[in-house]
């Protein structure tokens, strides 16, 4: 598929969120974090403003020239991480202080997250629900799994739909066999893709 593709930089955060907000609008895990619709429109921004802030600092997001959808990418080291995590802490504080499920998932998908070896970890991967379908996805996150090919890198991500999680299944990841379970919510299955020879 002929897509351009350009690095996102900090002037593209609004866009990056903007992006972000409406392709998980509806999503299970995000309607499970913040079940109230109308309250989420009010902050699910700010929310997801925080994985792109962390990505556009510490990763590389992947922008469709048109606008249209993203990628969001972080490199992880090998070797479990010095202290604590503070990024859901920073979710919750950010977005809902009130609303301990804002934090709780960073936490529930952290706890199964893979460290024993260095991986490309995508964070997250949005396209507006209008080209939702077209194979943009797939496009868009195609150049850093040949990459991670030609490097001999893993890949690493959570599925938070079944239908997300069949294209990532094509793409090569494979279910790590334990999923992460939302209290009283949707399941996530986090998936592992070991680089193919080229």
């Amino acid at each position: 598929m002929g897509v351009r593709i350009r690095q996102a930089d900090g002037r593209d955060r609004d866009r990056i969120v903007a992006i972000l907000e409406e392709a998980f609008h509806h999503d299970p895990v995000s309607s499970w974090v913040f079940p109230e619709e109308t309250h989420r429109k009010a902050v699910h921004g700010r929310f997801l403003g925080v994985f792109a802030d962390v990505a556009l600092a510490e990763g590389r997001v992947d922008l469709l020239e048109d606008g249209t959808a993203a990628a969001l990418w972080l490199p992880v080291p090998a070797g479990e991480p010095e202290g604590e995590d503070t990024t859901p802490a920073l979710m919750r504080e950010t977005a809902d202080p009130d609303n301990e499920r804002a934090e709780l998932v960073g936490r529930l998908t952290g706890a199964v997250h893979p460290h024993d070896r260095a991986h490309e970890y995508l964070l997250m991967i949005g396209v507006l629900p209008g080209r939702q379908g077209e194979g943009i996805g797939e496009a868009l996150i195609a150049g850093v799994l040949e990459r991670c090919d030609r490097e001999g890198v893993p890949a690493y991500l959570e599925a938070s739909s079944e239908r997300s999680r069949g294209l990532y299944e094509r793409l090569g990841f494979a279910f790590t066999g334990r999923t992460v379970e939302l209290p009283g919510g949707p399941s996530m299955w986090p998936m592992w893709r070991e680089p193919r020879g080229v």
